[in-house]
């Protein structure tokens, strides 16, 4: 449905210099409303000024003066509702933009980014980031997106941890074009940035169970409710015509529902205001024992509750997840959402509705390290949380459902629909599409018509693929090297990180350019200790603190910390550290791979413990470890992870097991592996002589005995499916 966004709010849009609302507060015109509430008081006011009391910031009795505001948030206000000046900024012939426009654009889906390898004058270009709930993109937005990708971008796409494409290299003249393009074929990145509702998350399995189906549409219909309703995104972008299909009825019911003081009214921002919110907020939904989407990460995690027979009733809500942290700052944390209370289905937009209001009006908005709901949490208590959510909720919550043991799942490989289709799930790594394999998957996606869905691991799903594709499918796939996950190295599989350097402004390390060399040295750390190569722990790297890969939730994460050097996260309950480190010059290329120098670097902090299923926080473990001395920490770990663990125990359970001072000794005291320990995988070695001479070839090209071993069968295997066996 194409429809022009209307007369409603043409005068604002018309001059973003005037006609700026002032900033008088955040409470909606109706919070008083709130007062009648049993149990809830709010300070009195003036009636014609109200004042923003921000968490930890109050103003003190008998004075006037307001409380301090970070400069986004001024920033925000004097914008028009997210347009001026940035509509100006992209007139001008400056391959930049302006400080308050480069935080404007960020509503947009849109970070301002340089090229950090270069030296001298900077080399200034955007990334857009798509919004897809349940990382859903049809056939038609992902072909225009690989178009896209080649005609103004650096020729890649990028899935992300919150299963978007990500579109690096736009130069600032091409935006516009760019961003109608995805905008005309049913795409957008509003909101995939910036101070309000990210993308919401959701399993990217395409199975037909109504459990599935309905937590895929309950995410579908949150992304809606907290969508921006002033028009500011198609101003800018398509000349104000609004191109979108028809929201679901009780979308636009709770939306505009005010009955408990959430909204402002008569105001083109009915839930968001002229302020949007302190910070990026996050929701993620799922359905019991499927952790694909690290549930706990997020601000509001929303988990389908059903009955016997698969039918949905209702949901439980878990708050204050959030994993940036800022380093030597105690006070900022990576932290676990935790229960807030059962909604039944029918009140799970009010629920949302009431806690997002919650976090606008309390949450910080001087600090901006301390802006995510998980400080309010933190701060308040989660029984203040939930009194203060239920007045704007407008009854109290139910305790939480049990719920089943949850589990990490791919969904790489061949699975059933449960409608008569196949979906192929394919392992990505670090999510970046390129080369052959970029061109493959255009190939099989146009010519099959199918549509795809990212995964929150930075994967790709194809989707309702009948039976009779499976075979010429799966042989085009192993050409590009898109293989069954039998074939791909175990740490791969579950291995994440961000794009970090060179282009993104935040990045203090390597992430994705590193992360190959760090599961090289674990791979062979493992196959040290005699280690099967059917194990894997969970590693995650990201280049800075913010976490965007999460590795806060990894059984081993790497976080950028100083210049070229990684805080080393894994997962335990106690404290320590570790850093590595790559050189930040340009990186070598030779037959397709980057190649990075490595350097010694003496910084902070290997973190361990933790479950592969997601469900516990890593904190830190060990100071000041040399890079070459890497080894010298994982040997021992993995060595006795090996000898001492329990039947099916995970790497972060027996950290967690043994603790902080036994896990210590064994690294103190480790004088190298006894003789007796060094174990050859009969799996894929029938005698030693055999590994030895496969061990020197490998040595030439910087592999492992048993990486070469693997790449040679993988090739054999693709040959095979493709009929041209050797």
């Amino acid at each position: 449905m194409t429809t022009s966004f209307g007369a409603a709010h043409a005068a604002v849009a018309s001059d973003p210099k005037v006609q700026i609302q002032r900033f008088y507060g955040l409470r909606s015109s109706h919070f008083l409303l709130l007062n009648k509430i049993p149990g809830r008081v709010f300070p009195s006011l003036p009636p014609n000024r109200l004042v923003v009391r921000a968490v930890s910031t109050p103003v003190k009795p008998g004075t006037s003066a307001e409380p301090k505001r970070s400069k986004v948030e001024i920033f925000k206000e004097q914008s028009n509702f997210i347009r001026y000046p940035l509509n100006e900024e992209l007139l001008t012939d400056a391959p930049n933009i302006n400080e308050p426009a480069t935080q404007l654009i960020k509503f947009h889906g849109s970070y301002q980014q340089t090229n950090r390898d270069e030296r001298g004058s900077k080399s200034y270009s955007f990334m857009l980031r798509t919004k897809n709930p349940c990382g859903k993109v049809s056939n038609e937005l992902y072909l225009a997106m690989d178009d896209l990708a080649d005609q103004f971008g650096i020729g890649t796409l990028r899935l992300t941890t919150r299963q978007t494409f990500q579109l690096h290299g736009v130069l600032k003249k091409d935006l516009k074009t760019v961003m109608s393009t995805i905008i005309r074929n049913m795409g957008s990145t509003l909101g995939a940035c910036g101070d309000l509702n990210r993308n919401v998350l959701a399993p990217a399995a395409p199975l037909a169970r109504k459990d599935y189906l309905f937590a895929q549409e309950t995410a579908e219909n949150i992304a809606a409710l907290l969508t921006p309703q002033s028009g500011f995104y198609y101003d800018m972008w398509v000349d104000g015509e609004r191109i979108m299909s028809a929201e679901p009825p009780e979308v636009v019911k709770a939306r505009n529902d005010n009955s408990h003081g959430t909204n402002f009214p008569d105001s083109p921002e009915p839930i968001y205001g002229t302020q949007f919110l302190p910070r990026k907020f996050k929701v993620a939904v799922t359905v019991p024992t499927d952790n694909s989407v690290d549930i706990l990460t997020n601000d509001i995690g929303v988990v389908v509750v059903s009955d016997d027979d698969g039918q949905p009733l209702g949901f439980n809500l878990y708050v204050g997840g959030g994993m940036g942290r800022t380093h030597r700052v105690e006070t900022t944390f990576p932290r676990l959402a935790e229960p807030l209370g059962y909604v039944p289905k029918e009140d799970i937009l009010y629920a949302v509705k009431a806690i997002v209001v919650t976090q606008r009006e309390n949450g910080r908005r001087d600090d901006r390290k301390y802006s995510r709901m998980k400080y309010l949490l933190s701060s308040w208590g989660i029984e203040k949380f939930r009194t203060v959510v239920e007045q704007y909720y407008g009854r109290k919550f139910e305790h939480c459902r049990e719920l089943p043991e949850w589990e990490f799942k791919s969904y790489l490989g061949w699975h059933e629909q449960g409608n008569g289709r196949l979906f192929c799930g394919l392992h990505v790594d670090s999510g970046r599409i390129k080369g052959t394999m970029k061109k493959t998957l255009r190939e099989v996606i146009e010519k099959y018509k199918l549509n795809v869905r990212i995964t929150p691991n930075q994967n790709l799903v194809l989707c309702d693929i009948r039976r009779a594709w499976k075979r010429p499918i799966t042989t085009t796939l192993a050409q590009a090297g898109l293989l069954d996950p039998r074939f791909v190295d175990p740490l791969n599989i579950t291995a994440m990180a961000c794009p970090a350097l060179p282009l993104c402004p935040l990045a203090i390390t390597e992430a994705e350019r590193g992360i190959p060399d760090i599961l090289k040295r674990v791979r062979s750390v493992f196959d040290k200790v005699g280690l099967k190569y059917n194990e894997a722990i969970v590693i995650r790297i990201t280049g800075c603190p913010n976490g965007c890969a999460r590795p806060y939730m990894a059984e081993l994460g790497f976080v950028g910390d100083g210049p070229n050097s990684y805080q080393v996260t894994c997962r335990l309950m106690l404290m320590n550290s570790i850093a590595i480190g790559f050189e930040n010059s340009s990186p070598q290329v030779g037959d397709g791979e980057i190649k990075l120098n490595v350097f010694v670097h003496i910084l902070n902090q290997l973190w361990l413990g933790g479950t592969p299923n997601q469900m516990s926080l890593a904190k830190c473990f060990m100071n000041k470890v040399k890079i070459q001395e890497l080894e010298k920490v994982m040997e021992p770990l993995f060595y006795y992870w090996k000898k001492k663990r329990q039947s099916r125990e995970s790497f972060g359970d027996f950290t967690n097991r043994l603790g902080f001072e036994k896990l210590q000794e064994y690294v103190d005291k480790w004088v190298g592996l006894p003789e007796s320990s060094n174990r050859y995988n009969l799996k894929v070695f029938t005698d030693r002589e055999t590994y030895n001479r496969v061990d020197e070839l490998a040595k030439l090209q910087d592999k492992t005995a048993h990486q070469l071993a693997m790449d040679v069968i993988r090739n054999f295997v693709a040959s095979q499916e493709n009929g041209k066996s050797e």
